[in-house]
């Protein structure tokens, strides 16, 4: 068995119909799905699920091998069961402006400062990234809170490919985090393209153009070791 991610190639699919593959407690299986699982710093979708003679809240997504599953507020559909999915859109597209805007920041740092990532984690609205950086001050925050509004205002189209791991590997500097976090059982590398700035292997959820991220403010800044430091953004 195994969860087609609906998310991969449409990340504005809002609802969706699947069917219950398996049940354990409260948690159910779907053949298919539009909700994010989390991972790679993307916290996991919210939302409704329905079914004929019931309804529960979605608190939670998770990928377990090749299924994803679904944490519930209440007794769930049994196995067999056709449900209707509805994610909650609010928390999902503000996910999703901020997911581009941190490729955005590392598009930028990459391209001007040849800085690699050392982690990062997003809320809806607000996240961190922590950069290869000896230094960090108040002025170069400023310069590079700058250029990424400047890259939000270019509109670039943010585009996501599938392709075939070998093919994937080829693409120079596709991986920019320190460590690569792509398993080697993994035989599709997942891209996500920002036209003229970025182009990284990932797994999350994002708008199609820049403009839809809106103004980023760099909020905080701090150092987190001596090579490591790291950034706080917000949208507004």
């Amino acid at each position: 068995m195994k969860t087609d991610l609906l998310y991969q190639t449409d990340s504005y699919l809002r609802e969706f119909e699947a069917t219950v593959v398996a049940v354990e407690g409260a948690q159910v299986a779907l053949d298919r799905t539009a909700f994010y699982a989390g991972g790679g710093g993307q916290p996991a979708d919210q939302g409704l699920l329905l079914w004929e003679g019931g309804q529960a809240r979605v608190l939670k997504a998770r990928k377990e091998d090749d299924l994803v599953w679904h944490k519930l507020d209440a007794d769930p559909p049994p196995v067999g069961s056709r449900v209707l999915g509805a994610l909650d859109w609010e928390h999902r597209y503000r996910l999703m402006r901020t997911h581009t805007a941190l490729h955005i920041l590392c598009g930028v740092i990459w391209r001007d400062y040849g800085a690699q990532v050392t982690g990062g984690h997003m809320e809806p609205g607000q996240a961190r990234m922590d950069f290869e950086f000896e230094t960090m001050r108040r002025e170069l925050v400023d310069e590079i809170e700058q250029k990424i509004n400047a890259e939000v205002a270019a509109a670039r189209p943010v585009r996501v490919k599938i392709l075939p791991r070998q093919e994937a590997f080829q693409i120079p500097d596709l991986i920019r985090t320190k460590i690569n976090l792509l398993p080697p059982q993994i035989s599709q590398v997942r891209t996500v393209e920002i036209v003229g700035l970025d182009l990284q292997a990932d797994g999350g959820t994002h708008v199609a153009n820049t403009a839809e991220v809106g103004p980023i403010k760099i909020v905080d800044y701090m150092s987190k070791g001596r090579i490591n430091k790291r950034l706080v953004i917000a949208l507004e």
